[in-house]
């Protein structure tokens, strides 16, 4: 059995949180025996939702301000050996950064050590963070035997700056279809807040400037004054609440926006929407378009990291606008103007989310860790 180590900082609302949680919960058990390891404790909302065969365990009990520059302070190869301890087949960082720089300073030689990109870097500045310098970040990068990206865009944006050609692959999200499914047709106790008469659209990530919904509520003013009668309602949490609410105020939408906040099931509330808008500046390989996808819900989106990979170079599954806020108000607009398109699109989203199924995605990255290991003890034996 293979004996393998996810560490993240933490198993916070994010998409990538809820990605490995799915991904360890669906992995072959008879094949791999899993441990994740946050380096943080708090903010876990998707502690609860591990498997009971997945070992969950913690560095340190809470996060604070300034961690990133004290970590610093110390080599990986330190951190790696105070921290990690016990010995692995393989030892995963699930994020870019500081959990990458820490996995980098394994030493054992039996170890393979790979790495999950989930975002786009766009400049050497940007890519070297959480690192000491660029000069470090080439360094700890180049030690892994693998890196994983969840996009090709994100893949082409990282060798861009780390030229490290022959290490990447490409595996997409797992997500958990059949589950997404079943949880949209649990009813909602509020579902007076959804109107019949009303253009629903829906949105869903971290409560964070790069997500964009200050824009969507722009948008939004600007469609409501023209008459339309749309709702908004954004699903998540992040410490941008407050200037999204100052905002909701200052437009006077009160009544046609509403905030989620965090939601064990978002699944219900979206199943609601008649479109779901990804109005981020940046992406990775988005989570939340693709759940929407799954549930057949028709995207309008900024043209964004793995937005070609999941709708299309040309539109095909969704609509990809430029990415500034007239256009993707126009891809709004589109949608709610024509119901033969809006329902064109139901069902080419339902087409596209079956191509996401868990089985699939699982049995690429099992298929993956199996062949790092076989590589490795072949290796070995030369």
């Amino acid at each position: 059995m293979i004996k393998i180590l996810f560490l993240i900082p933490n198993l916070g609302h994010g998409g990538a949180e809820k990605v490995l949680v799915n991904l360890v919960n669906n992995l072959d058990k008879t094949k791999f025996n899993v441990t994740i390891m946050a380096l943080y404790d708090d903010n876990g909302v998707n502690k609860t939702f591990l498997s009971s065969d997945v070992t969950y365990r913690f560095c340190f009990r809470k996060s604070f301000l300034g961690v990133g520059h004290v970590l610093k302070l110390f080599s990986p190869e330190f951190l790696y050996k105070k921290l990690i301890r016990d010995d692995y087949d393989i030892v995963v960082s699930f994020l870019e950064g500081q959990t990458a720089r820490i996995v980098s300073g394994c030493n054992n030689r039996r170890t393979k050590k790979i790495c999950w990109i989930h975002r786009t870097m766009k400049a050497k500045k940007d890519a070297s963070l959480l690192f000491c310098n660029y000069e470090e970040a080439l360094d700890c990068y180049s030690k892994f035997d693998k890196i994983i990206f969840v996009s090709q865009d994100v893949q082409l944006a990282f060798m861009n700056i780390f030229p490290l050609r022959g290490k990447g692959v490409v595996c997409f999200n797992t997500n958990q279809t059949d589950k997404i499914i079943e949880m949209s047709k649990e009813e909602i106790s509020n579902i007076e807040v959804f109107r019949e008469d009303e253009f629903r659209i829906c949105a869903m990530g971290s409560l964070i400037p790069v997500k964009g919904f200050e824009r969507l509520l722009e948008i939004h003013k600007k469609l409501y004054d023209m008459g339309n009668k749309i709702h908004t309602y954004i699903l998540g949490e992040g410490k941008g609440k407050s200037k999204l609410v100052n905002l909701i105020q200052k437009y006077n939408i009160q009544d046609t926006v509403t905030l989620l906040g965090y939601q064990e099931n978002p699944y219900c509330y979206m199943k609601q929407c008649d479109i779901f808008v990804c109005s981020s500046y940046s992406e990775g390989f988005s989570t939340a378009v693709t759940e929407a996808l799954v549930l057949g819900i028709p995207v309008v989106t900024t043209n964004v990291s793995g937005m070609q990979e999941l709708l299309g170079s040309n539109n095909e599954y969704g609509i990809i606008t430029e990415n500034a806020t007239k256009e993707l108000m126009h891809g709004i607009q589109r949608m709610m103007e024509s119901s033969k398109l809006l329902n064109q699109y139901k069902r080419k989203a339902s087409e596209r989310g079956r191509d996401f199924q868990k089985e699939n995605t699982v049995k690429v990255v099992e298929d993956m860790l199996l062949s790092t290991v076989a590589k490795k003890e072949n290796e070995a034996h030369i």
